[in-house]
């Protein structure tokens, strides 16, 4: 199992408590799970990875516990119970300084110091969808959810948030506009955060800005998003939502740059690649897949047979190559597409044999009309 784990590029946490582990270069799922511990308890809500080196995967399960999986082994290193099954799902996993960082739906956060079961816990607000963590700043995080707006936490100050955002004003009629954070994400090399909502906007606030109102909205489409994820130039965030439409939009302009096609159930994960013009996706479809940011077309696609919660990809420059650049068997792939080609070449096209058919039936008429000449 330790040479499968470390050919996969792409991880995946599926609904049956699987973790899958994809090879590109194969186009091909391993699953990394014992059959015989497998329930609903062990849903896979949410991936991260465990260390800066991305040798240890981090799962948090819908039963509370926290697994951890190494992708050197192959194999589970370590399981942790880090919630009560009553206080909903995991939104959110992240490391700080050797401490795990865990969120619930409940709005319960807390931080898990190494080699210790005694935690401390922030309450950041019920109805939690998503929180994330600032990769330039890891001690900050940041959290949104249902009627509970942006707000962004110093774990190392975790008594109140450093900011917490204003709703935009009344629309067109004097109504309130409801709250609905779905995902959200920190963009290097400012203070600023992107986020999509249940309500179809894509917004940008900066705490800098006094009024707390983003700097920037725009929607997309008429469907809930569900998730986003930035591009390499942190100039453009791809958004997917609950119909399957995937969507690069420029956060310079908020203006639709290009649609992504292929999906046919609603995006669950989705991640772009920190170098690389590619967008790994995943949803209630059971396919993976990878597009090109450059051009839109679809480049990698695996049927994983469950329904994706989640998605991990790795940050390697080439996902074809596994770590210390071990090739993903790209040798058997090309062996077994030129056995594919010579099976294709000795096999009868329809044509020719629906065109030997009518042969047949039009020499059987003739020898029927010459047999009646006779008599």
């Amino acid at each position: 199992m330790a040479e499968k784990s470390q050919l996969c590029s792409v991880w995946v946490g599926s609904e049956t408590g699987i973790l899958k582990g994809v090879s590109l270069s194969k186009k091909q799922a391993f699953n990394f799970s014992e059959a015989s511990t497998l329930s609903r308890d062990q849903e896979v809500c949410v991936l991260s990875w465990g260390d800066p080196l991305e040798t240890e995967v981090l799962l948090g399960c819908v039963s509370g516990e926290v697994r951890t999986f190494s992708t050197e082994k192959g194999r589970y290193i370590e399981h942790r119970q880090c919630s009560e099954p009553g206080l909903g799902r995991f939104i959110g996993l992240a490391v700080y300084d050797s401490s795990l960082v865990t969120c619930v739906e409940s709005g319960l956060l807390k931080v898990w110091p190494e080699g210790s079961e005694d935690c401390v816990e922030v309450a950041v607000g019920q109805g939690v969808c998503r929180m994330r963590q600032d990769p330039m700043q890891r001690h900050r995080v940041a959290t949104g959810g249902k009627e509970n707006p942006l707000k962004v936490w110093d774990l190392q100050k975790p008594e109140a948030p450093i900011f917490t955002a204003k709703n935009v004003r009344n629309d067109w009629l004097d109504l309130r506009v409801p709250v609905w954070v779905k995902d959200l994400q920190f963009i290097p090399g400012s203070d600023k955060i992107v986020t999509c909502t249940g309500h179809h906007q894509v917004r940008v606030y900066d705490p800098s800005c006094p009024t707390r109102r983003p700097v920037l909205e725009t929607t997309y489409e008429e469907y809930p998003l569900t998730a986003l994820s930035l591009t390499p130039d942190h100039s453009s965030v791809v958004v997917g939502n609950t119909h399957g439409q995937l969507a690069i939009i420029d956060l310079r302009k908020g203006l639709v740059r290009g649609c992504l096609k292929g999906l046919a159930g609603s995006v669950r994960g989705l991640q772009c690649h920190p170098s690389l013009p590619l967008v790994a996706s995943c949803g209630l479809d059971r396919f993976l897949r990878v597009h090109s940011l450059t051009d839109r077309t679809l480049q990698h696609k695996v049927y994983l047979k469950s329904r994706l919660n989640c998605l991990l990809l790795s940050s390697r420059d080439n996902l074809e190559e596994g770590p210390a650049g071990l090739v993903g068997e790209e040798g058997v792939k090309e062996e077994e597409e030129g056995q594919g080609d010579e099976v294709w070449d000795t096999m009868e096209t329809v044509t020719d044999r629906a065109s030997k058919r009518a042969a047949e039936e039009s020499e059987g008429r003739t020898g029927k009309k010459k047999r009646k000449a006779a008599k």
